[in-house]
C-alpha cells in the first residue's frame, strides 16, 4: 500500500507523462504494481487536471490538489510521524549492503596547526659592570618567545631610549640546546619561577602572558606562581631627584620671577656690516626677559634669502656689559662667565630705541620696539615717547642699460639680441602680419641713377615683401650688355638714408611709387613703373600713401588710357598760329604738375640764399650760362640732388632753345631750385629772351 502511494505521487508530479500515469493507477487487486500487471481503464474519457491556482485577498496563491487527473481521488499516506521517522532512519541493508565507515580525519601538519602561535615569557638576567664606580651589576629585562610551529626560540630586550647599551634582539630565532647531549628546549621545559641557561647566560623566568597560561594549562602543565620583576639599581637611582644647593642672596629672585613672569621686552634692531667684504645689513629681534634679566637674539628670515633657517643668533643667557681687566684672557669658550669676571651686566635701561649697543662683538642699532615695551619704559623710566626710526635704505635708481653702437653687421634688431642674453635668440616676429600678408609681394621697375654712361640703360626689379618688410633687387640679364645680371640684393630690410643709427627707419610700402628715389646702400634708384598688383594694393590701402604717390599712379593710368595722337603738320607749329597756342596751353599745364612734384620732392632741401651769387661768380661774362661741370660742382657743394630725374626734366623744360649742349642757363636753374620762385622761373623759362628769364627770377 505504501509502495502504491509513492508511485501515485510520482505520477502526479510528472507533468509530461500525466495521462499515461493516470491510466495505470488502477491495478487489479492482488497483483503487484509492476509493469505488465496493471491494465488501463478503456472506459475512462476524462483526463483533465484539477486547478491548483487561485486568488486570496487579491494575491495569487497555490493550493494542493485534492483530486488527480480525470477526477480520481488522490491517495495520501496514513502513517504516523513516528513511522515516517523510522522509515527514514532505516538502513536498507539487504538492498545496499552494510554502511561504509566514515573517512578518517584530515591530517593537519604542525606548521599549519600552530601557525602564528607563540608563547611569551618575561625574564631577566644579571650582567656584571666591572669598570663603573656607580654600579657593579646591571639588571636587563628581556622577553623569551617560543614558536610552537617549529619549536624555535628567540630572546628580545625592549629598547630603552638613550640607554647607551646595544638592545633589541639578543638571540635570533633558532632551536636552543639545553644540555651538552644535544637536546633542545621544548615548551614542556618552560614554566614560571625557573632558571634557563642559554649560551652561558642564565635567565630567570618570572611571568608569562595570558595565551601562554591557557595553552600550558590545556596541556596539563601546572604553572608556578608569578614572581616580581627585578629592577635595575642604577636606573632607580637616576629616578631620584638631584640635590641642589642654593647660595643665599640678598636679592629676592623668587619675587622677581613671580612679578615679571612671562613679561618680555621686544626690540627690533639691525646689524650693519656693509663696510666689510660681502657684508650686508641684517635684521634681528632682541628679547629681554624681565624675570631673570636674560637676553635672547633671534634672526629675521625673509623668503628666498638663501640662508639656513637658524632661529637663534644667540641663545638666552645673561649678557656681560663690562668685564674685569684680567678677564680678557679668560677662556670664555670653555668656561662660563661668573660674577667674578664681570663688573656690570646688561639691564633693561641699556636697551633704548635710537641707541647702539655691542653684544658679542657685534654692534646692534635698535630702531623700534613693541607697544608693551613702550608702556614699560614709560612707567619704569619715565620715557613717554620712543619713536620708530626709519632704517630702510632707498635703492639707487636702476641704471639704464644702453645698447652699444651699431657695428653695421646685419640688422640692428638682430645684433641687439646679443646684448639681452648670453645665448641670443631671434627677434620676435609679427605672426599675424606674416599670416595675413603671406605671399604678398609688391614689384617695381627701377633705373639706376649713376654718372657712369654704362649704367643708364640698366633696369632693376624691386620686390617688397609685405610679410617681413624686406626688399630684394633683381637685375634682368641683358644680352651683349657686358653686365652680368641676376640677384643684385638679397632679401633684407633697407634703412632710409636720413635715419639715425640708434633708431633706424626702414623703407615701407608708402615710400615706393612712380618717380620716387630709393637709396639702397649708396645706390640711388628711380622707380619707373609698377605691376598691376601694386595698383590694386594702393587702391585698397590709399590711406597709407601720400598725395604725391597717388598722383603718380593717376598720371600713369592717364597715359595708358590716352589714345595715340598723330603729329601735327609743320605749318601748324609756326609761332603765333592757333595750333601752336593750343599746344602751349597743355604744355603749361604739364609744367605746373611737374613744378608741384619737384616742390614735394625738394621739401627737405631748402635753397640757399647765395645760390644765384655763386653762379654769377663763375659766370664772368654775365651771359647767364655756365659749363655743365661747373654747374654740377656747385650743386654738389650746396648738397642739391641734381641727379634726380625730376630735376633733370625740370631743367630740360626750363632750358632755352638757343642754349648750347655743353652749357646750362644757371639763372633759370637756380630759380628752379628756389622754393619761393620755382613756379615763376619755370614759367619764364619758356620764353626766348634770356633777359626775360634772368632779371625777374632772383
Amino acid at each position: 500500500m505504501l509502495f502504491v502511494a509513492r508511485v501515485t505521487r510520482a505520477a502526479e508530479g510528472n507533468r509530461g507523462g500525466g495521462c499515461r500515469a493516470a491510466m495505470v493507477t488502477n491495478p487489479v487487486h492482488g497483483l503487484p504494481f509492476l509493469p505488465g500487471s496493471s491494465f488501463t481503464d478503456s472506459t475512462k474519457t476524462a483526463f483533465h487536471r484539477s486547478q491548483t491556482l487561485g486568488y486570496r485577498n487579491g494575491y495569487a496563491v497555490t493550493r494542493r490538489p485534492t483530486v488527480g487527473i480525470g477526477g480520481d481521488r488522490l491517495h495520501y499516506n496514513q502513517l504516523s510521524q513516528a513511522e515516517l521517522d523510522e522509515l527514514a532512519n532505516k538502513a536498507p541493508v539487504l538492498t545496499y549492503g552494510p554502511p561504509r565507515p566514515p573517512p578518517p580525519a584530515e591530517f593537519v601538519p604542525a606548521h599549519v596547526a600552530f601557525d602564528k602561535k607563540v608563547l611569551k615569557f618575561s625574564a631577566y638576567f644579571q650582567e656584571d659592570v666591572p669598570i663603573s664606580t656607580e654600579e657593579h651589576y646591571r639588571i636587563r629585562q628581556v622577553n623569551i618567545y617560543y614558536y610552537l610551529e617549529d619549536d624555535s626560540m628567540s630572546v628580545v630586550e625592549p629598547v630603552v631610549e638613550n640607554s647607551g647599551i646595544p638592545q633589541g634582539k639578543l638571540i635570533k630565532r633558532q632551536r636552543l640546546a639545553k644540555n651538552d647531549v644535544g637536546d633542545h628546549y621544548h615548551w614542556k621545559d618552560l614554566n614560571r619561577g625557573i632558571n634557563i641557561t642559554i649560551y652561558g647566560k642564565t635567565f630567570r623566568v618570572v611571568d608569562c602572558d595570558q595565551f601562554t597560561q591557557e595553552f600550558l594549562k590545556s596541556q596539563g602543565i601546572e604553572l608556578n606562581p608569578p614572581e616580581k620583576m627585578a629592577l635595575d639599581p642604577y636606573t632607580e637611582l637616576r629616578k631620584e631627584p638631584v640635590c641642589k644647593f642654593v647660595t643665599p642672596s640678598d636679592f629676592d629672585q623668587l619675587k622677581q620671577f613671580l612679578t615679571f613672569d612671562k613679561q618680555v621686552l621686544r626690540f627690533y634692531a639691525i646689524w650693519d656690516d656693509t663696510d666689510s667684504l660681502f657684508g650686508e645689513c641684517r635684521h634681528y629681534i632682541i628679547h629681554y626677559y624681565l624675570m631673570d634679566d636674560t637676553v635672547e637674539i633671534r634672526e629675521v628670515h625673509e623668503r628666498n634669502n638663501g640662508r639656513d633657517p637658524f632661529p637663534l643668533l644667540m641663545n638666552r643667557q645673561h649678557m656681560p656689559k663690562i668685564l674685569v681687566e684680567n678677564a680678557k684672557n679668560f677662556p670664555q669658550c670653555v668656561l662660563e662667565i661668573s660674577d667674578q669676571e664681570v663688573l656690570e651686566w646688561y639691564t633693561a635701561k641699556d636697551f633704548i630705541v635710537g641707541k647702539s649697543l655691542t653684544i658679542l662683538g657685534r654692534t646692534f642699532f635698535i630702531y623700534d620696539c613693541d607697544q608693551f615695551t613702550r608702556q614699560y619704559y614709560k612707567d619704569k623710566f619715565g620715557m613717554p615717547d620712543l619713536p620708530r626710526i626709519d632704517v630702510t635704505k632707498h635703492e639707487p635708481p636702476p641704471v639704464k642699460q644702453e645698447l652699444p653702437p651699431y657695428n653695421g653687421y646685419g640688422l640692428i634688431e638682430d645684433s641687439a639680441q646679443n646684448c639681452f642674453a648670453l645665448i641670443p635668440k631671434a627677434p620676435r616676429k609679427d605672426i599675424i602680419k606674416m599670416l595675413v600678408n603671406d605671399n604678398k609681394v609688391l614689384r617695381y621697375l627701377a633705373a639706376l641713377e649713376s654718372p657712369i654712361p654704362e649704367d643708364k640703360n640698366r633696369r632693376f626689379v624691386f620686390s617688397y615683401f609685405l610679410a617681413t618688410d624686406m626688399i630684394s633687387i633683381f637685375e634682368p640679364p641683358v644680352r651683349n650688355s657686358g653686365i652680368i645680371g641676376g640677384k643684385f640684393l638679397g632679401r633684407t630690410k633697407v634703412v632710409k638714408p636720413f635715419s639715425s643709427v640708434d633708431n633706424p627707419v626702414y623703407y615701407g610700402p608708402s615710400d615706393f611709387f612712380i618717380g620716387a628715389v630709393i637709396e639702397v646702400f649708396g645706390h640711388r634708384f628711380i622707380i619707373l613703373d609698377t605691376d598691376e598688383y601694386v595698383l590694386k594694393y594702393m587702391e585698397s590701402n590709399a590711406s597709407q600713401y601720400s598725395q604725391e604717390a597717388l598722383a603718380s599712379i593717376q598720371n600713369r593710368i592717364r597715359k595708358q588710357d590716352a589714345p595715340p595722337q598723330d603729329a601735327p603738320p609743320q605749318d601748324a607749329l609756326a609761332p603765333g598760329s592757333e595750333s601752336m597756342q593750343a599746344t602751349e596751353e597743355p604744355k603749361a599745364q604739364d609744367l605746373d604738375t611737374l613744378i608741384d612734384t619737384i616742390q614735394m620732392h625738394l621739401k627737405d632741401h631748402s635753397c640757399k640764399d647765395n645760390l644765384c651769387e655763386t653762379f654769377q661768380i663763375y659766370d664772368k661774362e654775365e651771359s647767364g650760362f655756365v659749363d655743365k661741370e661747373v654747374f654740377f660742382k656747385v650743386c654738389d657743394t650746396l648738397n642739391i640732388p641734381v641727379d634726380d630725374s625730376l630735376i633733370k626734366e625740370g631743367l630740360q623744360e626750363s632750358d632755352l632753345p638757343f642754349c648750347p649742349e655743353d652749357r646750362i642757363f644757371h639763372t633759370t636753374a637756380s630759380t628752379s631750385f628756389s622754393n619761393c620762385c620755382c613756379r615763376m622761373s619755370l614759367k619764364l623759362g619758356l620764353g626766348t629772351d634770356s633777359r626775360e628769364v634772368a632779371r625777374p627770377a632772383c
